[in-house]
């Protein structure tokens, strides 16, 4: 079997590191002009900074970002996330977040410290005369691509953020007060950006010049084309997601995992349906995925928080038939001697040996083959499964039900053995519904449901429904709630962020 060299996502304090084999890159204490951006070594290890971004990291937190706090705000403040903690998590869950919550003010700052060292990057990278200039383009597309896909989570979560790049490096008033930019300035800033790298990124990193190495997990042409589809299913430009979604096909580099099961196996670092990802190691660089998502009293799975969970409302959706419903813990005999199930009822009162789960915990982060308390699961923040679905969304919203439309999403169902769409059961309205619902059941809890939710006009329909069924109150108002409040530590720097429309 061919051996990859995965890129390992690695970021100590005060450190950087080139995850290239044949290179031994100096390690500063402070990289300054003179001593630093130098050399190939140098850009390297300040592009994987970026990558690095992607997971935190700071000093004695190893779980920010994608590698476990993002979830809270995309999929626990929806109709398919739960949290039975208070806390900051627990305000998302029953919609009862302020600009004090301390996990909007985490991803916020873990966002903009991706943002700020692709600038440094980029900024610094751009004048060097030790690299090549084909080196030098590589370099400054990974980091261009790596910055709009922070853009696009804060612009997902917050609307109109403040947009700093490179330029603003060299203006001495940078860190004045501006206003935040619109939506719609963020997006033609990224879809400029993202062009650019998509025509520099190579499909692979296989007999790459640059690197050497196949250092699967970086930014490909693959990954750009996927954010601009992904920005223009947003923005509902369908015609562009058609054409952005054939592109992607048309590399012909990606294909369903076999198995869903598989697909999120801590052993399956990287396979063809991954188009971007978050990348970990158990012993070097691990997360906190699984004590999140691992379920409690598990005889297995043990020591686990079951923290970030699935209300038993969605996982009831699922068909038996479907391969992902396998993806749960959905009853087990406990080390506490209980067995852990269900209840029949809301309400229901459990017998003497049982105990009934107010969720259920998902197998997504939290598979039986971890045994280490830092887990090394991936996280898959592009992949082809969301390709095809938004394929076949843009082709319903232009010409409603297609049998192509029907043959993508049946791609997806098929994979995990579920009961496939027939094309003259649907019009427009309802093949709408049934890709919503498919979106739910393939890519729960990777950190897309909230925008799904806002983008077809059922954030506050589905969410108030689930929270009224449970005896909660029905909170989340649109457009108020469309976006998140803003952390009150950045408005206290910068009063143009104001939450005088959002709480």
């Amino acid at each position: 079997m061919k051996k990859y060299t995965i890129l390992l996502l690695l970021l100590a304090a005060g450190t950087q590191f080139s995850c290239n084999q044949d290179l031994d890159p100096t390690v500063y204490s402070s990289l300054t002009n003179t001593n630093g951006y130098q050399t190939k070594s140098d850009a390297i290890a300040a592009i994987n900074s970026i990558y690095g971004r992607l997971k935190g990291p700071s000093v004695g937190d190893n779980y920010s970002y994608w590698a476990t706090r993002h979830f809270a705000l995309t999929d626990i403040a929806t109709d398919l996330g739960h949290c039975q903690f208070g806390g900051d998590p627990g305000q998302l869950s029953l919609g009862t977040w302020n600009s004090a919550n301390g996990l909007l003010r985490e991803d916020w700052n873990a966002m903009y410290k991706l943002i700020a060292n692709a600038n440094n990057a980029i900024f610094n990278i751009t004048p060097m005369s030790g690299i090549t200039v084909a080196e030098k383009a590589q370099f400054i597309a990974e980091a261009k691509f790596l910055r709009c896909s922070a853009y696009m989570d804060l612009t997902d979560s917050w609307g109109p953020v403040i947009l700093i790049t490179e330029a603003n490096l060299g203006n001495p008033g940078y860190l004045d007060q501006t206003p935040p930019s619109s939506v719609e300035e963020i997006d033609a800033f990224m879809i400029k950006e993202l062009t650019e790298a998509a025509d520099v990124l190579p499909v692979n990193y296989k007999n790459n010049e640059i690197y050497g190495t196949n250092d699967v997990g970086r930014a490909t042409k693959g990954a750009a084309l996927t954010l601009l589809a992904k920005l223009y299913l947003r923005s509902h430009d369908w015609q562009k997601v058609v054409t952005y979604t054939q592109k992607v096909m048309d590399l012909h580099e990606y294909s369903l995992y076999p198995s869903y099961l598989g697909l999120f196996k801590e052993s399956n670092k990287w396979c063809s349906e991954n188009i971007f990802s978050s990348l970990s190691d158990a012993n070097t660089n691990g997360t906190e995925l699984l004590n999140h998502f691992g379920p409690v009293d598990h005889p297995v799975v043990q020591n686990r928080w079951q923290y970030y969970t699935v209300n038993w409302d969605f996982y009831n959706t699922f068909g038996d038939e479907d391969e992902r419903k396998q993806c749960f813990f959905p009853e087990y005999m406990g080390t506490d001697g209980l067995l852990h199930k269900q209840a029949p009822y809301l309400g229901a009162q459990p017998p003497a040996g049982e105990f009934y789960m107010q969720d259920v915990s998902t197998k997504k982060y939290a598979d039986d083959e971890t045994t280490t308390y830092y887990d090394g699961h991936s996280v898959n923040i592009l992949r082809y499964a969301d390709v095809l679905l938004s394929r076949a969304e843009a082709l319903n919203e232009i010409s409603g039900p297609t049998q192509e439309a029907i043959d993508l999403i049946n791609q997806v169902k098929g994979r995990s053995h579920a009961k496939l769409l027939v094309l003259s059961e649907h019009n427009q309205a309802s093949l709408r519904d049934a890709i919503l619902q498919e979106r739910g059941w393939e890519l729960f809890y990777e950190g897309k449901r909230r925008a799904d939710l806002i983008r077809m006009n059922k954030y506050d329909v589905l969410v108030n429904a689930y929270h009224l069924r449970v005896g909660e109150a029905a909170l989340i108002k649109m457009p108020q709630n469309k976006y998140y409040t803003y952390p009150q530590s950045q408005v206290d720097l910068n009063p143009n962020l104001s939450n005088a429309d959002r709480q």
